[in-house]
């Protein structure tokens, strides 16, 4: 914490410009102690107080914007990776979009308060279609709000940072190897997880023009397993496939052909969730063959597409344009 502060009273406004702008894009960076202690430079007479709050504020404001756009121009992807962490993706994605369509004005206001809300609500924002000129005095209220607060804590409080200092040294130690043990920690468990997902049979992968050929030469069967679905009104797929949710498989157990080989693709980097549905598939003794980059590799192609059938995309809750 003295370190922090030290580096405050250096580096002054431009290194709490850089902390907020950075905890405001998802760094996991102490924004908020960053701000109280601008406050306490602030009551010690080391801060200009205008200066502090308006560049502290415009930080926000920028670093909201930038998500705001990034999910009104991805679309629902950005909340489809967000929503890989669930244990059900998809009632992820609607019952994430559909509370922040009831509650996002007032969420906006005070989601800076709360971790990973902070980061996420803004993008939906973009994502669900919210007039611009809303989002921006929504958030301006919201950043003014959270900057307010924190460096009027440091201000008032300003008495007790030496206190807490000096704490912090004492303990310093002892957090620093709780860190690192929950980071080891952490980083056992991962490659645990990976470990045991690792296809215990070998996954074959094919070429788009591989498939395009096969599919020539006979009947094949193309799936669309993409971990996000048809959230998107201009969504395109694979001319000829079908879609199958790859975290419901139980639910195509019997609608899945036996005799025909079957061909998987996704949209995710080194086609992850394509192997792990072939690889259950594959357990099932179904013929199953992974197309190697995906749907990004068949488009490069210049093969067959096609947009996805209007009655096949989840109409999500949208803001008003």
């Amino acid at each position: 914490m003295d370190s922090l502060f030290s580096q405050l009273l250096r580096h002054g406004h431009g290194l709490l410009f850089a902390v907020v702008l950075l905890e405001s894009v998802g760094f996991p960076i102490p924004a908020a102690l960053a701000l109280i202690m601008a406050g306490g430079a602030i009551a010690r007479g080391s801060f200009d107080g205008p200066s502090t709050v308006l560049g502290a504020v415009s930080a926000l404001m920028l670093g909201d914007t930038l998500m705001f756009f990034m999910g009104r121009y991805t679309g629902w992807w950005l909340l489809g990776l967000l929503c890989r962490l669930s244990l059900n993706p998809e009632s992820c994605m609607l019952r994430s979009a559909d509370a922040f369509y009831r509650r996002g004005r007032l969420l906006l206001v005070f989601a800076k308060f709360v971790p990973g809300i902070n980061t996420m609500a803004p993008p939906l924002a973009g994502s669900m279609n919210m007039r611009p000129a809303q989002f921006f005095g929504l958030d301006l209220a919201g950043a003014t709000l959270y900057v307010g607060t924190y460096i009027a804590a440091g201000f008032l409080f300003s008495d007790a940072l030496d206190a807490a200092t000096r704490l912090y040294r004492a303990f310093s130690g002892i957090a620093n190897w709780t860190l690192l043990a929950i980071v080891v920690g952490y980083l056992a468990f991962r490659a645990s997880v990976w470990v045991k997902s690792r296809p215990s049979r070998a996954v074959r992968f094919a070429t788009p023009l591989e498939v395009a050929r096969a599919s020539a030469e006979g009947e094949i069967a193309i799936y669309d397993v993409r971990s996000h679905g048809y959230y998107d009104p201009k969504a395109i797929r694979i001319q000829g496939s079908v879609r199958l949710e790859p975290n419901a498989l139980h639910r195509h157990a019997g609608s899945l052909p036996t005799d025909t080989p079957i061909y998987l693709y996704c949209s995710c980097v080194r086609e992850a969730t394509s192997a792990r549905v072939a690889q259950v598939l594959l357990d099932r003794g179904l013929q199953t063959v992974v197309i190697k980059g995906g749907l990004r590799a068949w488009k490069k192609a210049g093969l067959p597409m096609e947009a996805v059938p209007a009655d096949q995309v989840a109409q999500l809750p949208l803001f008003g344009s």
